[in-house]
């Protein structure tokens, strides 16, 4: 009987020394788990921050990209050669909505 208690005894002294503790395996593996994935998470937004510097550094310096802009985002046109049209909704469909 003495024998069934020892080896009990060192089971459950095996088992908290595993699993036991402030953080047991499974925690562990949670933790790197985690890690890894906020390791991914972090290199892909600096891969965004350095793609956005690369923008930054083409809008300030380079002519074509800032013409570009202008046309695009803010209806610019070059010199008194080129016109603008803008077309609208006409009056009739207006008052329809």
């Amino acid at each position: 009987m003495k024998r069934y208690v020892w080896w009990a005894v060192i089971a459950v002294a095996l088992y908290f020394a595993v699993q036991g503790g402030e953080y047991s395996t499974r925690d562990l593996y949670t933790l790197n788990r985690r890690t890894a994935m906020l390791t991914r998470e972090v290199d892909s937004l600096q891969r965004q921050v350095d793609s956005l510097g690369r923008f930054l550094k083409l809008v300030k310096t380079d002519s074509a990209t800032m013409e570009r802009i202008a046309r695009e985002e803010f209806g610019m046109v070059r010199g008194d050669k080129e016109i603008l049209y803008r077309f609208g909704e006409s009056a009739d469909d207006e008052n329809r909505k």
